[in-house]
């Protein structure tokens, strides 16, 4: 299969609004300001007033939406008429993959060549081929594949290694087809730093920051943890899934997100830290606020435990 430009393989797809689901489920509220005043649906003055917000060139939001990226994401690919495909962290976070940083730009790869996008928006210029992107509640996005293999080049080691974990597991492919994806674009820039990426991913990680957290382990040269890690009893009974650990040591490591500050997930975290700590289990626990803010302490702590 030959590689196609985006160019060539762009019909007349219109414009409306994007990134929703057909059928009378939810749909984008990102809209061409343009098309809603052809309608007759709005006038230029309301369109400019309090009510409604810019986001690209001809493409607005009202003013109370949130523009997070996926907001922002839809809206570029309005912004580019629909003739662009959404990739590296626009894609991502369509994907549902979560591990795009704060304030990230929306991304297209796009055949047509804009000198100067709209700030807040990153054009690439790049080959894909037909396997290499597909349609998502009504935009055109890379593939899990394809977009770990973009960020898997771009990013820093542990970002990149984030981005691949957290696509493979939601996409549903080894690490390594990432290497073999890498054979089409020989002297592709930043391909040579990809097998060390895919070395170090673990496609388990249930959360980018569980990823960030072994990171910031295996660099500082302490030993690869197990990833979530299966706790039986000794009737062979379920107790607990660890996110990393040293079974050999007894050492469990958890990151906390959000999500464990309800009522319910704190009285269900307590009883599991009881039954890992009469198997002799030490725990650990963690918030992003170490992983950020205080990686000397983990790696102290966690030094300390196994030696």
């Amino acid at each position: 299969m030959g590689l196609l430009s985006i160019a060539n393989r762009v019909g007349d797809r219109g414009s409306g609004t994007g990134g929703g689901r057909q059928g009378g489920a939810m749909v984008s509220p990102v809209f061409l300001g343009s098309e809603a005043i052809a309608a007759g649906q709005l006038s230029r003055g309301v369109l400019r007033g309090p009510r409604y917000q810019r986001v690209f060139p001809d493409v607005y939001a009202p003013a109370e939406l949130a523009l997070d990226l996926t907001v922002r994401s839809n809206a570029a690919y309005l912004w580019s008429k629909k003739q662009g495909v959404l990739s590296g962290y626009s894609a991502a976070e369509l994907l549902g993959a979560g591990c795009a940083p704060d304030h990230a730009p929306a991304e297209l790869t796009w055949w047509a060549a804009h000198a100067r996008p709209p700030s807040g928006l990153l054009i690439h210029q790049a080959a894909l081929e037909f396997d290499e992107f597909r349609t998502l509640d009504g935009v055109e996005l890379t593939t899990a594949l394809r977009t770990a293999y973009d960020l898997g080049r771009r990013e820093s080691l542990v970002e990149s290694v984030v981005a691949v974990d957290a696509l493979a597991r939601g996409g549903g492919f080894t690490p390594s087809a990432v290497l073999h994806l890498a054979d089409r674009y020989p002297g592709a820039r930043g391909t040579l730093r990809l097998p060390e990426v895919i070395r170090l991913s673990e496609p388990a990680a249930e959360s980018p920051m569980e990823s960030r957290l072994r990171m910031l382990l295996v660099l500082a040269g302490l030993p690869r943890p197990a990833v979530q890690h299966t706790v039986l009893d000794a009737l062979g009974r379920f107790v607990a899934r660890i996110d990393l650990a040293y079974p050999d040591r007894l050492v469990a490591i958890e990151y906390d997100g959000s999500d464990h500050f309800t009522d319910q997930r704190v009285i269900s975290d307590g009883d599991r830290a009881t039954r890992l700590a009469d198997l002799g289990w030490r725990i650990y626990r963690y918030y992003a606020r170490d992983v950020y803010l205080r990686p000397g302490r983990i790696l102290a702590d966690i030094r300390r435990a196994l030696h």
